[in-house]
């Protein structure tokens, strides 16, 4: 078999003239471009570089993100601080100072400030640069952070209801001189920051009840038993909704007084209401509708009184249908009466309306009581008393004379009594005639030649004369109107039937009067405060010095606990402003 041919790289090779050992090189490289792992080595230093390289881009991006939401919750927060309404600097300098304070006041590019009488709204745009570490690999060497945000605080439509309480107890310890205090720099603050017509303010003073202005309550379906005075009565129903639709039949409360004893305002010239009827008739004690004149309300404001039960729930109740839009056909008719502004055209708004809030602020200084009404057979129907304004007399109308108490032999007629002058007669004093007696003596024969008497003759003449004065009839309504129901039983019926029926008939807890108790007062509050929130409105409490009972009741109506005040004195002051305040909407726009 011949030799293997020999290539000359398999020939040796002589040791070069130096002297020193030749090394062979090439055998090694060939091997080594035949072996597979030596290939798979290169392959996996590009893959290490490639996932060093993602990797690094990966921390590059992090402290990108993480500087430009640095930046960004910094120029934030310096936007809306400097568009807070509230804020007295200049709008630049205070996103400057924010900016400088974090240490990145260089990257601020510009600020932009757009303000008016109720509105400011503040732009600013910022601009860093971070070097990379890692991407610089791949030919990007920084990254620039960009960060843009604008603020507004407007006070676009804003519908508020005050509903404060004015009852008895307000007069003690400068309660009501600090409310008066508070409510009026309310308005002033919300006046100063809201362009005209935009705001409207309605004022529900409440007590016992609450009054509504005569041309403002005629507008709804109200009973018609007396126009003493304008509160109605509402149903427990009532209490479940914020609506007040004009067309719903609603009984007017009667005018009296339960709590005054023996008074007659008749006797007085002129005649008198009872001195504290459950509704009150003095204007000072009504509501304001829509109002936007600030000197209206702060001088109304500046008038209230203080006296009466606490009536929460009615309140509440009016405060909220004074700010839905069932009462709109009302409101468009106080307009075209010239009561109410041509710009509340369309409010109340409704509620789906965007650029418009509701807001109610409900204060009391204590907790719901007794609320009193007459029962209904007092409401209608003549009284069967007269009285005769001229001559200050009562006649009271008896029934059939069966037993002829007048003389005139007729048995068949109407039988009255005349109080006071202790005469039973067939009609009411004032409206007949009555026989006149006369007598006259004179002298008839003198004594010879004197002047002297000695004899006398009598004259008796007998006329007929108008009685003086007219009797007027009175409804049920017009008679506890002036009277308290215990001189109505003690000093006009008594002297006609006795002091036992007279009793039983006008003034016993039975017939006297009806009431909803302070327990059912609590529940209707609750439900026209859930009603409210659940239509959007915004409801803020204040307890002011009042009681834990009044206390729980205000923070359950209230919308959140931060919706809630409990304060003393002063602080009432306080507690409005904070909610003057918070009514302001205040949003990041970008």
């Amino acid at each position: 078999m011949p030799a293997p041919r020999q290539t000359p790289l398999d020939q040796p090779r002589t040791a070069p003239a130096t002297g020193r050992p030749r090394i062979r090189l090439a055998p090694a490289l060939r091997r080594f471009a035949r072996e597979e792992d030596g290939n798979l080595i290169v392959f996996g230093i590009y893959v290490f570089l490639i996932i060093l390289m993602f990797a690094g881009i990966g921390v590059d991006l992090m402290h990108y993100e993480r500087n430009r939401t640095s930046l960004q919750n910094t120029l934030d927060r310096a936007v809306l601080a400097a568009a807070d309404l509230d804020q007295t600097l200049d709008p630049e300098t205070v996103v400057r100072d924010y900016l400088d304070k974090a240490g990145v006041g260089d990257y601020l590019t510009s600020v932009t400030v757009d303000e008016g009488l109720s509105y400011r709204v503040v732009s600013a745009t910022a601009k860093s640069s971070m070097a990379t570490q890692f991407m610089k690999l791949t030919g990007v060497k920084s990254l620039s952070t960009p960060a843009a945000s604008t603020a507004e605080e407007r006070i676009d439509g804003v519908e508020i209801s005050l509903v404060l309480d004015v009852s008895g107890s307000m007069a003690s310890n400068n309660k009501l001189t600090n409310l008066k205090l508070a409510a009026r720099e309310f308005v002033d603050e919300m006046e100063d920051n809201t362009e005209d017509g935009n705001l409207s303010i309605s004022i529900v003073p409440y007590a016992t009840q609450v009054s509504a202005p005569a041309n403002f309550l005629s507008k709804f379906n109200v009973s018609a038993e007396h126009n003493y005075s304008n509160c109605v009565n509402f149903q427990g129903a009532d209490f479940a909704t914020t609506t007040l639709a004009p067309d719903l039949a609603m009984q007017r409360t009667m005018h009296f007084d339960p709590w005054n004893r023996n008074y007659d305002g008749r006797a007085y010239s002129p005649e008198r209401l009872v001195r504290t009827p459950v509704c009150s008739n003095a204007a000072h004690r009504e509501m304001v509708v829509l109002e936007k004149n600030r000197d209206t309300l702060k001088t109304f404001i500046s008038n209230l009184s203080a006296q009466g039960n606490t009536s929460i729930d009615v309140g509440m109740k009016w405060g909220t249908a004074l700010l839905d839009p069932s009462i709109n056909p009302v409101v468009i008719q106080m307009i075209d009466d010239g009561e109410v502004s041509l710009q509340f055209s369309d409010r109340p708004t409704t509620y789906a309306s965007g650029d418009t809030i509701k807001v109610i602020v409900l204060m009391t200084d204590g907790q719901n009581t007794a609320q009193y009404y007459l029962p209904d057979e007092y409401h209608s129907g003549d009284a069967g008393v007269f009285w005769n304004p001229e001559e200050k007399v009562y006649s009271v109308l008896y029934g059939p004379d069966v037993y002829d108490r007048d003389s005139d032999d007729d048995t068949s007629e109407d039988i009255y009594y005349w109080v006071g002058k202790n005469v039973w007669a067939d009609h009411p004093y004032g409206a007949g005639t009555y026989e006149k007696t006369s007598t006259e003596t004179t002298c008839s024969r003198y004594w010879y030649g004197t002047s002297w008497c000695i004899e006398y003759s009598t004259t008796t003449t007998t006329t007929t004369v108008e009685e003086e004065g007219t009797p007027v009839a009175l409804s049920k309504a017009d008679l506890f109107a002036k009277t308290t129901a215990d001189a109505i039983a003690d000093d006009i019926f008594a002297p006609v039937f006795g002091s036992a029926k007279a009793r039983n008939d006008w003034y016993n807890d039975d017939t006297r009067y009806t009431y909803v108790d302070a327990y059912t007062k609590n529940a209707r509050t609750s439900a026209i405060c859930s009603a409210a929130k659940a239509k959007g409105i915004i409801v803020f409490t204040i307890g002011f010095e009042a009681p834990s009972s009044g206390l729980a009741v205000l923070k359950d109506c209230a919308s959140s606990d931060s919706h809630f005040f409990d304060v003393e004195g002063l602080e009432i002051a306080d507690a409005f402003s904070s909610i003057a305040s918070s009514i302001r909407k205040l949003r990041l726009t970008q």
